[in-house]
């Protein structure tokens, strides 16, 4: 029974995606505080927008913007400086780039 709830808990995680994303107007409501770096380079991720809310299935960069709080699974607030974020990020120009550079933030996301 209790290999049986692991392997549930283990899948339902591996299913959870936190790419539908909401920006939200104050720090104290975000889940996640992000900055946007200028160079690819400096980034901890880097975010592709997709245009569908069906191609931001995994926690691979591809951030879809919900219209509505109540939609997205992560809260995100755009902060000012660099030193108050937990993730930096960068826009890629193409799908094909997003993806992690920094693995340990990777759970910020989930």
């Amino acid at each position: 029974m209790r290999y049986f709830f692991s392997i549930c808990f283990f899948l339902i995680v591996q299913h959870i995606s936190a790419q539908k994303v909401f920006s939200v107007q104050y720090s104290s409501q975000a889940d996640v505080k992000v900055y946007v770096v200028k160079y690819e380079s400096q980034a901890d991720l880097l975010v592709y927008k997709v245009k569908y809310e069906s191609q931001a299935s995994d926690n691979n960069g591809k951030w879809f913007f919900t219209q509505y709080e109540s939609q997205a699974k992560k809260k995100i607030f755009f902060v000012d400086y660099e030193s108050q974020a937990d993730v930096k990020i960068f826009f890629a120009d193409y799908e094909s780039k997003a993806g992690w550079k920094n693995a340990s933030k990777k759970p910020l996301m989930y």
